[in-house]
């Protein structure tokens, strides 16, 4: 294969999943590589994502409905577009660990996966921990060995290296270290265009989705349990209530000073980590932790669950908590919120976010096509 004009296929989340956070990676690549390597034309290929049980003219359960489509056009038809566009492409970028069955459609050896974390697979990994029906099981293996089978698999930690060598999941020689990045918005140096929330209300930021790994229960206590002696709101960024904790915010009677927002842009999200009083995250299992470096680098102080991950990722710009430990967690907060100098200065937080750049990820990234190409 010729390095000059190679043909690099993006395949990305379906957007009509709505994960910002894959649908950023696919974005940031695609806007990055061409300036790292301009030899490279790289091409969204995600095909149009087909609804079907949602349109049906019977009623279903919204839920079933949506997870019905998303596995049809995830494991059906996805695979089948990728097979017929393999003469299309030099080589084939998977954008979500996810993903990665798509590799048994595809030229192995000019296809690589980024696996974010090992959620994925944790059912079969962890069965006691994990359990899921004989068919959710089987679809796992599938994306499994299709991780396996791929020529190159990035990893967005040093932590998440060391999960995949000791679950023996892939050998060393192909993994590559390539972390995420922070878009421009975030940098506190950039002027905001937006004014802080219109109540002028002091408030903790918590940014992501609301699945169990996000301890967003927590998050909840510990709000409550610091709210009742200030004037403080909480705002949760990016996630759907789910009925338990719809439950802990009636019950604890907060519905007024509790307030969630989705679909933002970076600039509006750029603007509420740099207004908020502290941002939040009390995670007990994460793959990067994108908010982490996006809040730090907005200048906004973070206190994060001390996991090897949000470590490895915070850093000394990072105030780190114990998982799970409400009087700990309290405490650091209270503390932070009475004296926000005693948190890692500002300067510290910026810089320390700096050094996570898509740009860099892009170099990583195609330096791997690279060698691909010159083997191919």
């Amino acid at each position: 294969m010729s390095e000059s004009n190679i043909r690099l296929a993006v395949l990305r989340d379906y957007p009509a999943e709505h994960w910002p956070s894959m649908d950023l990676c696919a974005d940031m690549l695609l806007a990055n590589l061409p300036k790292t390597h301009p030899q490279f034309i790289a091409a969204d290929a995600c095909p149009p994502f087909h609804a079907r049980f949602s349109r049906l003219p019977i009623a279903l359960p919204r839920s079933f409905a949506r997870n019905a489509d998303r596995l049809i056009n995830r494991m059906r038809d996805y695979p089948r577009v990728v097979k017929r566009s393999v003469d299309k492409f030099d080589c084939f970028h998977i954008v979500d660990h996810s993903y990665a069955h798509l590799v048994h459609s595809l030229p192995a050896n000019r296809t690589g996966v980024y696996c974010h974390d090992l959620d994925t697979f944790r059912c079969i990994l962890e069965p006691s921990q994990d359990r899921r029906p004989a068919w959710m099981r089987h679809i796992a293996r599938k994306i499994l060995t299709g991780l396996q089978k791929a020529a190159v698999v990035f990893h967005t930690t040093d932590t998440i290296r060391r999960q995949i060598l000791d679950y023996r999941l892939l050998p060393a020689e192909k993994l590559v270290h390539a972390p995420n990045g922070v878009a421009a918005e975030f940098h506190s140096s950039l002027p905001s265009d937006a004014a802080p929330p219109s109540d002028g209300i002091p408030y903790l930021l918590h940014v992501g989705s609301c699945i169990p790994r996000k301890r967003v229960d927590f998050l909840l206590d510990v709000f409550r349990r610091v709210s009742p002696t200030r004037n403080l709101n909480l705002i949760q960024v990016g996630g759907a209530w789910t009925p338990s904790q719809q439950e802990i915010i009636q019950r604890h009677q907060i519905e007024d000073r509790v307030r969630q927002i989705r679909n933002l842009g970076r600039s509006e999200l750029a603007n509420l980590y740099r207004h908020a009083s502290l941002v939040l995250l009390p995670s007990d299992a994460e793959g990067f932790g994108l908010p982490l470096v996006e809040a730090l680098a907005s200048g906004a102080i973070v206190v994060a669950s001390d996991i090897p991950t949000l470590r490895e990722v915070g850093g000394n710009a990072t105030v780190f908590s114990p998982v799970g430990d409400l009087e700990a967690w309290v405490s650091t907060v209270e503390s932070l919120l009475s004296d926000p100098n005693s948190a890692p200065p500002p300067e510290l937080r910026r810089n320390w976010a700096g050094q996570f750049t898509w740009s860099r990820q892009a170099q990583t990234i195609g330096d791997a096509y690279l060698r691909i190409a010159e083997q191919t």
